[in-house]
């Protein structure tokens, strides 16, 4: 496996794409000395336009992959996945297999008054696990909790938007917003609950400067602290493709973003 001999107990990382990258820099800001492995897995993207059978299969046969890295834990660094069926595939491994959920009771709290969107992708907010999950995060204040479809706004990351096309990523995000704000008018508070949403922040923020944007990657985060184990903080980054997202762009948006990392591509 590439890499595989300069690591000790990695914790890996992955998703259907660049999304996952900020999950592995806050671990790097947070452990310095824990060793990465970081799996792009652009040839499923998005994980939100998959059936609940094809998620399960993507993520058996991840796991299996990520478990001959002999790891310490392994992050499912997507929202989707997490919510829909990570209670279903947590032993396919041996070791800790942990998720990123949405903040939904910490976003009511800073909400005050107002309503609360929890933005991800179609098949997570369309889900009755994520509703329910949202209920019990919200009690008796379910009914200012929205699911909100941002899959469009997953695109522009995913595609390099936002990086090579600024303002045509700044006018689709003013639209989006413009959009949510008509349907939703009280809302106060907003869940970035796509790993991919948080590299829009500036475009989020400047639409609408007032309004707080939570990112449930630092609860995630955090959890691996009890699983991590010191290594020298190398990192191994691994990625799919396909003809419409191939790995020659994705190494374009690294460098745009000034990142420095080798990458193996694999097939699974």
């Amino acid at each position: 496996m590439p890499g595989r001999q300069t690591l000790t107990k990695p914790v890996a990382v992955f998703d259907a794409g660049i999304g996952s990258y900020a999950a592995v820099a806050a671990i790097r800001r947070l452990l310095p000395q824990q060793d990465i492995v970081y799996f792009a897995d652009r040839a499923s993207f998005p994980y939100g336009g998959k059936s609940r059978a094809e998620l399960l299969a993507i993520l058996r046969r991840t796991l299996l992959y990520l478990n001959g890295f002999d790891p310490a834990a392994v992050l499912v660094a997507s929202n989707a996945p997490s919510i829909t069926v990570l209670n279903e595939i947590g032993d396919v491994i041996g070791v800790p297999v942990l998720g990123v959920r949405p903040p939904i009771a910490s976003a009511l709290g800073v909400a005050g008054a107002g309503d609360v969107a929890v933005l991800g992708v179609q098949s997570m907010v369309r889900s009755p696990e994520l509703r329910a999950y949202a209920d019990r995060e919200a009690g008796e204040h379910g009914i200012r909790v929205h699911l909100v479809d941002a899959s469009p706004l997953v695109d522009l990351v995913e595609s390099g938007a936002f990086l090579f096309d600024p303002e045509a990523t700044r006018h689709a995000v003013d639209a989006f917003m413009d959009d949510l704000d008509a349907r939703h008018p009280n809302l106060a508070a907003v869940t970035l609950s796509s790993t991919h949403l948080p590299w829009l922040l500036l475009y989020l923020k400047a639409a609408r400067p007032a309004w707080p944007f939570l990112d449930p990657l630092e609860d995630a985060v955090a959890a691996i602290v009890p699983h991590s184990a010191a290594g020298t903080g190398a990192l191994v980054g691994l990625v799919t493709e396909n003809e419409r997202l191939p790995v020659g762009d994705f190494r374009a948006m690294l460098d745009r973003m000034g990142i420095a990392l080798p990458l193996h591509t694999v097939r699974l």
